[in-house]
């Protein structure tokens, strides 16, 4: 592990000093500020453990913080999604990046306009290029999509029958095929790194993770009982979310797709949900396409490091 520079103090927090994090001067252009939360921790009534949270100090002045994040049942952290670092001082960000002990993903959240936006642009890649000197590769931007009932509930083409499927086995070997052939980055990573069995088990780990019930998951059928996919609508610990979207290559092609996610957002509406949350890769044409016309539209963007 490489030692921080000598100026440079590195260190967790805790549930007494966790008022440290709020303390850097930091203008809030990118980061999980963007979608309106606040740092606070579990203690406090938020979503983070005062614990893996953590903070670079210079002169005693906060000049690197970032928060890793997990569910209120997680024994450790599923991600880092709060990382802030000033664009004169990367070097801090790199150090508190390579001595946390956490090796998750990083998600860095952005306006969907960020692009265009030459002091956002610029506090993104800052953020990037400390990742990138910790030792991270960028594996995936993506698109974040909210639903709600304003953009007008997608039409149910009505040509797929919806059956909940309460058999795991049943599960990943339609999850199985799904990936056998998919555009999604985080797929192709799993595929790569275990194999078609590694990328299913990931799923349906999620699908147990999530604290909405398991039997909302619905596979999708031909009228003529041909499978065709898995939808699985969902509450994780965000809110309600289009949890996954897949269909098995013989049946691509068809559009079915836009099937699976407007089942999914009239199953979510029906549960009670105000707005809907999702996202597939900018690389993932067709499935952008699809939530194009069912109405979703562009919030944020998401560039993912791992």
């Amino acid at each position: 592990m490489t030692s921080a520079p000598h100026d440079l103090t590195v260190r967790a927090l805790g549930e007494a000093d966790a008022h440290l994090f709020r303390t850097m001067d930091d203008p809030g252009l990118v980061g999980r500020v963007v979608t309106g939360v606040d740092y606070r921790t579990r203690g406090e009534g938020g979503d983070y453990d005062p614990a893996w949270s953590w903070v670079a100090l210079r002169g005693g002045r906060v000049v690197a913080r970032a928060a890793w994040w997990g569910g209120p049942d997680d024994d450790e952290p599923v991600n880092l999604n709060w990382f802030d670092v000033g664009e004169d001082d990367i070097e801090a960000g790199v150090a508190l990046l390579r001595q946390a002990p956490y090796d998750v993903e990083y998600e860095l959240i952005l306006p969907a306009d960020w692009q265009e936006r030459p002091d956002a642009r610029a506090a993104a890649q800052a953020r990037m290029e400390a990742a990138r000197q910790a030792g991270m590769r960028r594996l995936v931007a993506r698109f974040r999509y909210r639903w709600t009932p304003a953009d007008g509930l997608p039409a149910r083409p009505g040509r797929l029958v919806f059956r909940p499927e309460p058999d795991d086995a049943v599960v990943l070997d339609v999850l199985r095929r799904v990936h056998a052939v998919t555009l999604d980055a985080h797929a192709l990573q799993a595929v790569e790194e275990g194999g078609l069995n590694r990328a299913a088990q990931a799923e349906l780990d999620f699908f147990h993770w999530c604290p909405s019930p398991r039997e909302w998951l619905r596979l999708a059928y031909t009228p003529g009982g041909e499978p065709v996919g898995i939808a699985f609508p969902a509450y994780n610990h965000t809110g309600p979310v289009v949890g996954f979207i897949g269909v098995v290559p013989e049946q691509r092609g068809r559009g079915y797709a836009y099937d699976l996610l407007a089942e999914s957002t009239h199953f979510l509406v029906e549960q009670g949900a105000e707005y809907v949350l999702a996202d597939t890769d900018e690389t993932n044409v067709p499935m952008a396409a699809n939530f194009t016309k069912a109405g979703y539209p562009v919030v944020q963007k998401r560039v993912h490091f791992v």
